[in-house]
């Protein structure tokens, strides 16, 4: 089957291209996909009308017209939507996104899923591969972490292993903090063993692409 997977930024592009291969197999064999990332997340439109023009490429504001542009297109099986929750409800989230993709005539095959509360935790969710990538990262900080919880996901990582913390990364300002998370997905993200990670938004995607490759819904 072919999948298109969008994606709210380059880290969690660079995230999924490590880590797709090892869910479902080598591209091509016998699956495809492709990955589209975006800049930032935005919100969801009312009325499910596109909110920003389309060069901004702002996920969610575009996400209306992205699924019916799939819906209509012969040869997607399926589109996969990976987003950060942030502080929203879950629950609720997930209600407005499934209602957006219910929406859409015609509608693809789409399953969402959640980095709770960022893509980052899906890295805290290995501390095999975390540690292999960062041999020097300090246990203090980390053993402070609970594991899928809202806690300022991504400082909380970079107080452990980048030099100076989240307070030297937020001191510099943009584009720093994109050029890190993309570093940790280049560095971490090819060690990352999907059986191993115990964050459960993680696991909830590595089975629901599983289940998706296995009986198409």
């Amino acid at each position: 089957m072919h999948i298109e997977i969008l994606v709210e930024d380059a880290s969690g592009e660079k995230l999924l291209d490590a880590v797709l291969p090892k869910l479902l197999g080598e591209q091509g064999d016998p699956h495809t996909w492709r990955v589209h990332s975006y800049k930032g997340i935005g919100r969801i439109p009312k009325n499910l009308k596109p909110g920003t023009d389309a060069n901004k490429r702002i996920l969610l504001d575009r996400l209306p017209a992205a699924l019916r542009g799939y819906g209509k297109t012969p040869g997607i099986d399926a589109v996969v939507v990976v987003l950060d929750s942030d502080r929203r409800d879950c629950t609720e989230f997930l209600a407005e996104l499934k209602a957006l993709a219910a929406g859409c005539n015609p509608a693809p095959n789409t399953m969402f899923r959640l980095a709770i509360e960022e893509v980052e935790a899906w890295y805290l969710g290995d501390r095999d591969a975390l540690h292999a990538a960062y041999p020097r990262a300090k246990a203090d900080v980390l053993n402070r972490y609970a594991q899928d919880s809202v806690c300022d996901t991504w400082e909380l990582l970079a107080d452990a292993i980048y030099p100076g913390g989240s307070a030297a990364i937020k001191k510099a300002g943009w584009p720093l903090p994109g050029q890190i998370k993309c570093e940790w997905a280049q560095k971490i993200g090819p060690l990352l063993d999907p059986d191993r990670n115990v964050s459960p938004s993680f696991g909830k995607l590595r089975d629901g692409l599983r289940r998706l490759v296995m009986e198409p819904f």
